[in-house]
């Protein structure tokens, strides 16, 4: 069920950070939600963890300024390895939304490296935002969310999916696009592809415009919302995070190569 009470948001002092916290002020200030800024540091040598973490509150009022102080907001300090602590504290802390950028490198060395964010793609329970070559990122005043892009895979995330794309758009009026790629480019296929669609969207109540294509999944897609122009895109992950985890292989290359934000629910 579609909320945002409470915006996990984890800070590296990075660019790309600084680039996502447009978008984190833009949704956190809409749904007058609760902001968390979570940091995540390791004890090294000659310094105490006390130490670290007093130098980091102060990173976190040099870093944002007053930029912040229309919201809500609560700042974290975590000692630990990144992925584990954000991933962690939105758990136990029924986070909504975790929104951290990546770094947009390729899937097999982002697989062998572990990187942050694709640890917390693979693992959280809860929808994901992420984005690549947020160091370009627009200033707040130039946030968007007017057209929508649902892409889903007919299994058994996509209601869910959905659900979520259909209440932001409701949210913000803004044009909701559905579709779903397949892989066979039979008339057959498109006809039954599009009936399943119609049927997801009349259970779910949405008003999205449809669109059956065929082709490579994540090649479509990205090249669909640029198409569309779309300013956010939203894709499924597995009910479940099993072995392999919730994020499938398919939406790591979808995140990788789509020109807007991409939230993985």
């Amino acid at each position: 069920m579609f909320q945002l009470r409470r915006i996990l948001f984890p800070v590296d002092f990075s660019s790309r950070c600084r680039g996502a916290a447009a978008y984190v002020q833009a949704l956190a200030g809409r749904f007058d939600a609760e902001l968390i800024l979570l940091h995540a540091i390791e004890a090294t040598y000659n310094s105490t963890l006390e130490d670290l973490s007093g130098a980091r509150m102060e990173n976190f009022e040099q870093f944002f300024g007053k930029s912040l102080r229309h919201l809500r907001v609560k700042t974290v300090v975590e000692h630990g390895e990144a992925a584990q602590k954000i991933i962690q504290y939105a758990s136990a802390n029924h986070v909504d939304l975790i929104m951290i950028p990546t770094q947009g490198m390729g899937i097999y060395r982002r697989l062998i490296l572990g990187s942050t964010s694709a640890k917390v793609l693979h693992d959280a329970d809860c929808p994901v935002w992420t984005g690549v070559h947020l160091e370009n990122a627009p200033p707040l005043e130039a946030v968007a969310c007017q057209r929508i892009l649902c892409a889903v895979d007919l299994k058994k995330s996509s209601p869910r999916v959905l659900d979520w794309a259909s209440h932001l758009s409701e949210e913000y009026q803004a044009e909701l696009t559905l579709v779903h790629v397949t892989g066979s480019e039979t008339q057959h296929a498109r006809t039954e592809a599009r009936r399943a669609l119609e049927h997801l969207q009349q259970a779910a109540g949405s008003r999205a415009d449809l669109r059956v294509e065929a082709g490579d999944v994540s090649k479509v897609v990205a090249h669909l919302s640029g198409e569309l122009k779309t300013d956010l895109l939203v894709i499924g992950r597995k009910a479940e995070a099993g072995v392999l985890g919730r994020l499938e292989m398919t939406a790591y290359s979808i995140i990788r190569q789509s020109p807007c934000p991409v939230v993985s629910v």
